[in-house]
């Protein structure tokens, strides 16, 4: 178990989040991915007895918890969880899922899901390749290619590395 678990603070959506989470990210193969548990409000309240309280759910082996705990706050993007893919098929997969329903597009491979959530769906791995401080004038092309994007692609950043 990891030593530092996001909380989550929803609006009355905490256990539809956690199923929705769970089931693009074992659909995406990030097999690791669970719901955990669910403990529900009793008849003290603060919430409907019986809903939700907190939601303990693993994505990719982090474990998180959700709460619904009201209107007070909302997210935004300073802070945002990141999707490592390897291959453009993982980046469209998890692109289109995160966004459907009411998600937004952002720059540079950010997006907010249909709750408000910020991800970064970016193929770390090859990127950091790309952005290779031995060849700086590479990785300044890859960087203003990059930043003319909203989902990021993988052969696009490429060929602006090969650029001669």
């Amino acid at each position: 178990m990891s030593a530092i678990t996001p909380f989550l603070w929803f609006d009355g959506q905490a256990e539809q989040a956690a199923s929705l989470y769970v089931s693009v990210f074992s659909k995406g193969g990030k097999k690791n991915s669970k719901v955990l548990s669910v403990t529900r409000y009793g008849d003290a309240g603060p919430g409907p007895e019986g809903t939700a309280m907190t939601v303990a759910f693993k994505l990719d082996g982090q474990v998180f918890t959700a709460l619904n705990g009201g209107p007070q706050f909302k997210f935004n993007e300073s802070v945002s969880f990141v999707i490592d893919c390897k291959t453009q098929k993982e980046i469209d997969y998890f692109w289109e899922k995160l966004t459907q329903d009411g998600g937004q597009e952002s720059m540079c491979g950010w997006l907010k899901d249909k709750y408000g959530l910020s991800w970064q769906v970016f193929p770390a791995s090859s990127a950091n390749k790309l952005f290779d401080k031995k060849k700086p004038e590479r990785a300044k092309r890859v960087m203003e290619a990059m930043l003319k994007m909203k989902k990021i692609v993988i052969a696009d950043l490429k060929k602006a590395y090969d650029q001669k």
